[in-house]
């Protein structure tokens, strides 16, 4: 591709035309993840965070944040997802790091006539920034970090897996 989709020839931002697109089964991975002191990993194990079961809320809060991807990102097309799954790995120590960590892993589907790529980004970012919402007040130096998309697969370009 050698010109981005988003912008008309004036120049002007528009939502892509894809009503000419056939439905295809689309999938996307994505994830990230969220630096933390090892005490703070030591509360939200334990389930002793002030606020409640970290991981289930913050959960709860990425599958939804994929599904209001549309209401966040302007020019995304709204889409009728067929599956969102939230995954998170609790680390205890990041090698080469005095810090522990935990990764989100989102996988997003739809068949539809565009990608879910935002869908699955968006649910890992909200998914950390309702870790760090549920755990700042013991712990405010957290840091959200490799949010990346992992890989996607149907629609025209094919498929995408990061080496």
């Amino acid at each position: 591709m050698t010109q981005f989709t988003h912008f008309d020839s004036a120049g002007q931002a528009h939502m892509v035309d894809v009503g000419e697109k056939t439905d295809t089964h689309r999938i996307a991975v994505a994830s990230g993840q969220i630096l933390m002191q090892p005490e703070t990993l030591k509360l939200i194990r334990q389930g002793d965070a002030k606020k409640g079961d970290v991981i289930g809320v913050a959960r709860i809060a990425a599958i939804q944040a994929a599904k209001k991807t549309a209401d966040l990102i302007p020019l995304c097309h709204p889409l009728m997802l067929s599956r969102v799954a939230v995954d998170f790995e609790l680390i205890d120590l990041v090698s080469g790091t005095v810090s522990s960590a935990i990764r989100c892993t989102a996988t997003v589907e739809v068949t539809g006539k565009t990608g879910v790529e935002m869908e699955a980004l968006t649910a890992v970012q909200v998914g950390l920034l309702t870790i760090y919402d549920m755990c700042k007040a013991v712990d405010r130096g957290m840091t959200m970090t490799d949010i990346q998309l992992l890989e996607k697969h149907g629609g025209k370009s094919g498929s995408f897996r990061r080496e």
